[in-house]
């Protein structure tokens, strides 16, 4: 249990990082921050960060992955690692980046990939 939460904190942690990486540049960019940056400067920014992403995801993926001990197949991991990234980016654009607004067909979107997750943990009888 202690690895499964872990896992899944640092995937959390993983995702923020991500989120702001591909997307905070354009928040940045609207507040002014980086408007007159060129391109270059915002890509190489976003690596920075992204470098943070990898710093948290990598550890995740291999110690919850089962052949090392951890509580995942590779798919589990997969599937685990998109709900999170949805959540996380829907947190972050909801309340911090654009404030969109959320509407039936995200909700029913996001339903989906919980289903997903149900399907990815059920039993296939190979052992």
């Amino acid at each position: 249990m202690k690895t499964t939460l872990l896992t899944v904190g640092l995937l959390i942690i993983s995702n923020v990082f991500m989120t702001m990486a591909w997307y905070g540049h354009l928040k940045m960019q609207s507040l002014g921050w980086t408007k007159s940056w060129p391109l270059f400067a915002v890509i190489l920014l976003s690596w920075g960060i992204a470098l943070l992403e990898y710093c948290f995801m990598i550890p995740a993926n291999r110690m919850g992955y089962v052949e090392n001990g951890g509580p995942f197949s590779m798919m589990q991991l997969k599937v685990v690692q998109e709900v999170i990234t949805l959540t996380v980016f829907t947190i972050i654009s909801v309340f911090f980046l654009s404030g969109e607004k959320l509407h039936w067909n995200h909700v029913a979107a996001f339903l989906c990939l919980v289903g997903a997750v149900f399907f990815v943990f059920m039993p296939t009888g190979n052992k």
